[in-house]
């Protein structure tokens, strides 16, 4: 069902994808927007057992967006490295396909508020009074991850 990525040679193991899903704070979420065009946002996520969660407001284009079409696409990539001598950058990237959902347990979706904060801050009262502001108005979705590829490209 999925293609095989064609610069094998590139491939980086699933282990090494999980990591980039964990490390990095954000990406780029698309999914099938109005009048069948591509929409892209960036957004940050939070990634745990094989699901990437993303936290946003309650209404707009992207929840639109997922609740008429649940398959998306998301991809993460770092910041990159050079390697001595060379000015090119070796880039590291994921790209994840699978299934959005919102999710309705409200205090499923506030505790994943809190892990997703986490890899920003351990600022423990600022979280909590984040979450005390804004948890009325947000929305939690879960990526059921369903296909995973990642790469290690040089740009030269």
């Amino acid at each position: 069902m999925f293609r095989k990525m064609r610069r094998e040679k590139q491939a980086v193991s699933e282990e090494e994808c999980i990591e980039l899903l964990k490390n990095e704070t954000r990406g780029v979420l698309a999914m099938l927007g109005d009048d069948d065009y591509p929409y892209c946002v960036p957004i940050n996520h939070y990634y745990e057992n094989g699901k990437l969660y993303f936290h946003g407001g309650k209404v707009g284009h992207r929840v639109e967006a997922v609740r008429k079409h649940e398959k998306v696409c998301y991809t993460v990539f770092d910041k990159g490295f050079k390697k001595e001598g060379d000015w090119a950058l070796n880039v590291k990237s994921v790209v994840v396909f699978g299934r959005i959902k919102i999710v309705e347990d409200f205090d499923e979706a506030i505790e994943l508020c809190r892990r997703l904060s986490y890899k920003f801050t351990d600022d423990e009262i600022y979280i909590n009074e984040e979450i005390e502001k804004c948890a009325k108005a947000t929305l939690v979705m879960e990526l059921d991850i369903e296909h995973m590829t990642g790469k290690l490209v040089n740009e030269k």
